[in-house]
């Protein structure tokens, strides 16, 4: 879920106050140059399972943290950690054979031990982890020796090692990780400065390919604006997701900075509590779908970036098919829903909004358009903290925006206590079978007929496709321009 949700769900950090404007100093280029990122997602803590949202993700993952494998910046999953993986012919049993050689910056050497810790620590109970449920198939995790581990499943699980790579391996033995890290990563953590920066350094005793620069800063602000003038003053050498389109034509028209549009996977949601009248009844919640003109709202805020999107289903996803046209904007049929519904002159709701931007942009636009069709709308501007509370954890919510970054996430809608409280018996039905399916064609085939039925119930509004735009200076090669789940890999970043 970023926060931007990853409830990690990954969900979006608070945006903290910058510190880091300026400043900023490189150590020369090549190997020698220390790479200044400009981001607004400054992480809540350092720990993937207990809250930190979309920016520990960003600084920390395959940075600092690596798993047995590794979701690229193109979608594909590749081995890290794990050097080979045997499977059972009943695809019940995973046997992992772990890279040699491999010791934590602490200087400790990784065992099968340290990765069956840090499975259990994503499917713990007070685990916040976004992929805890898609784990659930774990039976058993034996250490036969200290360079194999063995997980026992209950049921297939086709995604078992895609969802993998989303499992940092932690030093066993670490304590208080929301505040410090010990990875087996190409840098280790420096300082953090909350409200400022965060800082990496290569780490020498690195069992791969070391990093191509000496380390990385990350400078977070809390608005575009100042985070364009670092960039235009070189106190950021990139921007690691860009936030205002109206500033990129200073960057697109002048040859010192590239401008990367990449395929994101976050989207936009206007997410209804499906529990909570009236949006337990799909036909309130198909009105509401259409009196909102996504296609407008989008362009109002992203102008010709971004995708208008009819699903949780981003186009980089397996199983994408366009479904715009399913409860497409159409004022007419929506007011004739809510009179289905019970509702032919309107109601009225709380939406409940994240305070950094473009959440109580969108926020406005919806509120005018369902006065339009004769629902009001109280908005109520929260923080991300108090969201991640009051929302996600309680539940306690009629409506509710919220960015969801993860990409094949659409499973998410399979489980009735999620915090949207969708629920339909065949979806978590068809849900189920895709993960046990034998062959992926037979999985996205599954995961196709699911998706059109949560559009077709109109679960969420899934409001449009975030635009993945990274700017950089023209000195810089080597950085990601996906994205993909909020991941930033610095490693093989060159400044010339």
């Amino acid at each position: 879920m970023k926060r931007r949700l990853l409830v990690a769900v990954g969900l979006t950090a608070l945006l903290a106050a910058c510190g880091g404007g300026g400043g900023a100093t490189t150590a020369g280029g090549g190997d020698a140059a220390i790479i200044q990122v400009g981001s607004v997602y400054e992480p809540q803590n350092l720990d993937n399972t207990a809250g930190g949202g979309q920016g520990v993700t960003e600084a920390l993952n395959g940075n600092v943290y690596e798993g047995l494998f590794k979701l690229t910046d193109t979608g594909t999953v590749e081995p890290l950690l794990a050097k080979e993986q045997k499977v059972s012919d009943d695809g019940l049993t995973y046997t992992f054979t772990l890279q040699p050689n491999v010791t934590f910056h602490s200087g400790k050497a990784l065992t099968s031990a340290d990765v069956k810790s840090s499975i259990e620590r994503v499917t713990a109970e007070n685990s916040k982890s976004a992929r805890k449920s898609n784990l659930a198939a774990i039976k058993t995790i034996t250490t036969p020796d200290d360079a194999t581990v063995v997980v026992q499943l209950s049921t297939r699980s086709i995604s078992f090692v895609y969802n993998l790579s989303y499992i940092w391996v932690t030093n066993a033995a670490a304590t208080d990780l929301t505040t410090t890290a010990d990875g087996t990563g190409p840098y280790k953590l420096g300082e953090w400065k909350r409200g400022s920066t965060l800082s990496l350094t290569r780490f020498d005793g690195y069992w791969g390919t070391k990093a191509k620069n000496a380390g990385v800063v990350f400078h977070y602000f809390t608005d575009a604006t100042a985070l364009n003038n670092a960039l235009l003053t070189n106190a950021v050498d990139v921007v690691t997701s860009e936030q205002s389109p109206d500033a990129l034509a200073q960057f697109t028209s002048n040859a010192a900075y590239k401008v990367n549009d990449g395929k994101g996977t976050t989207k936009l949601l206007l997410a209804f509590n499906d529990k909570v009248a009236p949006f337990d009844k799909p036909a309130v919640r198909q009105a509401i779908s259409s009196a909102i003109d996504d296609k407008k709202l989008l362009t109002s805020i992203w102008g010709d970036y971004g995708t208008a999107i009819g699903s949780m289903v981003p186009p980089s996803d397996p199983w994408y098919e366009d479904l715009t046209s399913v409860n497409a904007y159409d004022p007419a049929v929506a007011k004739q829903k809510l009179a289905e519904a019970g509702f032919p002159d309107g109601f009225a709701f709380t939406l409940d909004t994240p305070s950094y931007d473009p959440h109580p942009t969108a926020a406005t636009f919806i509120k005018s358009e369902l006065a339009k069709v004769g629902v009001t709308v109280t908005i109520n501007t929260i923080t991300a903290d108090e969201w991640y509370t009051k929302v996600y954890q309680k539940r306690d919510f009629q409506a509710t925006m919220q960015e969801h970054v993860n990409d094949r996430d659409v499973v998410w809608y399979g489980d009735p206590d999620f915090y949207w409280g969708y629920r339909n018996p065949q979806v978590t039905e068809w849900i189920k079978q895709a993960e046990q399916a034998k062959t992926t064609d037979e999985q996205t085939s599954l995961l196709k007929q699911a998706n059109r039925q949560i559009a077709e119930d109109a679960a969420s509004d899934w409001l449009y496709l975030y635009p993945q735009i990274v700017v950089a200076s023209a000195k810089l090669s080597g950085y990601p321009v996906n994205g993909l789940n909020a991941q930033f890999f610095a490693y093989g970043i060159v400044k010339n």
